[in-house]
């Protein structure tokens, strides 16, 4: 097969490609801006480029992205849904050690109101929403996503130290929406204990 033909095409393309740029770059210094003109440009540009750079860098190294996988549930029956039936919520754990946090948000309030996990431990929570859009974010980790109607949202977090973290609703749902929370307790790793039950059905883990 010819192949010069072909490299002599893409490079003629090339070439054009670069003349129309250095004409544009040309055309482009001609043009009079203002000295302001060029400030708020040259701060624009620099903001564009830190909020691409935070974009990056929760991506790679804080580990938020978008929703890798597309899950449905049928919102108007969780009560009949085995996993997230009401005595099916709240933390449970494997046997091989994992834990998974099932909860339920609805106006104006996430289910269960209450949960005790370990510090420094990575865990999965799965969130459904049994009437409109919801939105959950927990400060000083990476849950901050939305909990659309007949979808599960799935994130893997973990939460540095032990205290108290509120849960919070970061989507507008309704007139109740500023006393929509939640609480987890943290617990040191050492201290935690894992619940009785696998899946938990209330106690001292879940109110």
């Amino acid at each position: 097969m010819q192949t010069e033909p072909v490299k002599a095409k893409y490079e003629q393309r090339l070439r054009d490609l670069s003349a129309q740029l250095r004409d544009f770059y040309v055309q482009l210094r001609a043009i009079h801006i203002d000295q302001l003109e060029r400030k708020w440009i040259t701060i624009s540009m620099i903001v564009i480029g830190l909020f691409v750079s935070i974009i990056v860098i929760d991506a790679f190294f804080h580990g938020v992205n978008p929703p890798s996988k597309v899950e449905t549930v049928d919102s108007a029956s969780l009560h009949l849904n085995k996993e997230f039936a009401e005595d099916n919520l709240g933390v449970q754990v494997d046997d091989k050690g994992n834990i998974t946090v099932k909860m339920v948000a609805g106006r104006y309030s996430f289910f269960p109101k209450h949960i005790d996990v370990p510090a420094e431990t990575p865990l999965t929570f799965r969130w459904v929403s049994m009437d409109v859009l919801h939105g959950v974010h927990i400060p000083m980790t990476n849950m901050s996503t939305m909990i659309v109607p007949g979808y599960v949202a799935e994130i893997t977090t973990s939460f540095p130290k032990p205290g108290e973290y509120p849960v919070l609703c970061n989507e507008y749902c309704g007139l109740g929406h500023n006393h929509m929370w939640s609480n987890i307790s943290v617990i040191a790793k050492e201290d935690w204990e894992t619940p009785v039950k696998s899946p938990v059905k209330g106690g001292s883990n879940n109110e």
